[in-house]
C-alpha cells in the first residue's frame, strides 16, 4: 500500500453498495499520458508489451497492462506499480529521439471497479453516456462524467467498469455511487 492510501482511507476501502452492484478498489499503478504520431504509438506498443490503440475510444490489455485511446494522439497506459521504473525506461529509452510526450501520472490517479449485474444502471445515475451493450461495448473507453467529477471509464468485461478518477475527486465519486445505489438498486 503507497503512503498516500495509508493515510486517505477511501483510498483504501469503498462505501458497501447494497443490491446487484459492487465498488471495488483497485490496486494501485503506474499510470503514464503518452502523446504522438503513429510511430510513437506503433513503438509505445512494442516496449509496452501492449497494442497501444489506434481506434477511437478503445482499449487493449495484456499481461495487467492496459492501453486506453484518450484522443487522436493521446493514450492512458496503466501496468502494475511494481513495475514502474522498468516500464518507464523501456517507454523512455524506446520513445528516445521520437517527437513524443510522456508524462508520469501515477500519483494524481486512482481507481476503483464497478461491477455486477447493476453495475451499468448504477453508473447511469451520474454518467450521461449510454452504458447499454450494445451502445458501450467490453473494450470501450472514454473521458466522460459522474456527477461533477470527471473520470476515465473503461468497459472491461460485461458486467464491469474500470472508473479511473483524480484522488481529490475519489471519495466523492465513491460516496456518490453509494448514495445512488440507495435510491436505485
Amino acid at each position: 500500500m503507497s503512503d498516500l492510501a495509508a493515510t486517505h482511507p477511501m483510498l483504501r476501502a469503498l462505501p458497501a453498495v447494497a443490491g446487484g452492484a459492487a465498488l471495488q478498489p483497485l490496486p494501485p499503478a503506474t499510470r503514464f499520458i503518452l502523446r504522438g504520431g503513429t510511430d510513437v504509438r506503433a513503438t509505445a506498443a512494442g516496449a509496452f508489451g501492449v497494442e497501444v490503440p489506434a481506434h477511437a475510444c478503445r482499449a487493449s490489455e495484456r499481461d495487467e497492462r492496459v492501453a486506453l485511446w484518450l484522443g487522436p494522439d493521446e493514450w492512458l497506459l496503466i501496468a502494475p506499480e511494481a513495475g514502474a521504473t522498468a516500464a518507464a525506461a523501456a517507454l523512455g529509452s524506446a520513445l528516445e529521439g521520437l517527437p513524443h510526450s510522456l508524462v508520469d501520472v501515477s500519483h494524481r490517479q486512482t481507481a476503483f471497479l464497478v461491477c455486477g449485474p447493476q453495475a451499468a444502471t448504477l453508473l447511469a445515475a451520474g454518467c450521461p453516456l449510454d452504458l447499454d451493450e450494445s451502445a458501450f461495448p467490453v473494450d470501450m473507453c472514454t473521458r466522460t462524467l459522474l456527477a461533477k467529477a470527471e473520470i476515465v471509464l473503461w468497459r472491461s468485461a460485461a458486467r464491469a467498469f474500470h472508473v479511473e478518477v483524480s484522488r481529490s475527486f475519489a471519495a466523492y465519486a465513491s460516496l456518490f455511487l453509494a448514495e445512488a445505489a440507495r435510491g436505485i438498486i
